[in-house]
């Protein structure tokens, strides 16, 4: 029988700058809809993050993760969201330290080890080397559980993220599911600095761990770095990547970074 909530609980989560309401619906109990996210996400008349993850119930494995973006969309898979995720259900006595969910884009499993959380990733999928668009010599396109475009640029810090991202997030090339795009400067071979434009936010994010992911494998494929690769995010924490490639294709990729806790309250 559902509980009757005066106000639902979440908690507040942080992963590399990606903020989140997290809650706890394995009951089914918990009505979810994308009024309420916008409404819930407002940094001004709501609590305030990037999207909400939602724990359901899953036949599949120990619990599903749902993902819906600020503006209410639903996105398959969050790198950052599913380290919060997996941080949340490890504390909150859901899981053990190891554990695997499942998400729209497959099957994640996960490793907690205090605050430091790695994931294994599903294996990337669409990948697409040096398109010719508009006026862009060479963009990349790989789909590491959501489609991400990557551009290599000679300084990050001087690139305008919104307005060129808003601009390849709806071009015509990568409808009908539109990209993320992502913004990439090699400091040697082992670091690199990425800014990500992110659909459903539809801002640029402090951090990306998908777009963190598909930018180092970008990288890796095209010669540029080796594994592991240290991603500095727009927030300034420090993204590991670890990944393995057979004639350019990515056959593993982990995700490893930090996830805390913000605070916990009720809304309603």
């Amino acid at each position: 029988m559902c509980q009757k909530y005066d106000f639902i609980p979440f908690v507040k989560m942080c992963a590399s700058g990606n903020d989140f309401i997290v809650i706890n619906n394995m009951e089914q109990c918990i009505h979810i809809d994308s009024l309420l996210v916008r409404k819930w996400c407002d940094r001004k008349r709501g609590i305030g993050a990037d999207g909400v993850l939602v724990l359901e119930s899953s036949s599949h494995a120990l619990f599903k993760m749902r993902i819906i973006n600020a503006d209410g969309s639903e996105a398959e898979m969050c790198g950052n969201g599913a380290r919060c995720i997996a941080s949340y259900a490890y504390l909150k006595g859901i899981a053990a330290r190891v554990m695997r969910f499942e998400t729209l884009a497959g099957m994640i499993n996960a490793e907690v080890a205090d605050e430091q959380i790695k994931i294994q990733l599903t294996q990337p999928t669409d990948i697409r080397l040096n398109m010719k668009i508009d006026d862009y010599p060479s963009i990349h396109h790989i789909n590491t559980g959501v489609p991400h475009t990557v551009l290599l640029v000679d300084n990050v810090d001087a690139i305008d993220v919104v307005s060129l991202g808003r601009k390849l997030r709806y071009h015509p090339a990568f409808q009908p599911a539109g990209t993320n795009v992502n913004f990439v400067e090699i400091v040697d071979n082992s670091h690199i600095k990425v800014r990500t434009y992110e659909r459903g936010v539809e801002d640029e994010t402090l951090a990306c761990g998908t777009g963190s992911s598909a930018s180092a494998c970008i990288c890796l494929i095209l010669g540029m770095v080796s594994s592991p690769v240290r991603v500095t995010t727009k927030g300034g924490e420090v993204l590991i990547i670890y990944l393995e490639q057979d004639e350019g294709n990515i056959t593993s990729l982990f995700l490893k970074g930090e996830a805390q806790v913000i605070f916990e309250g009720g809304i309603s």
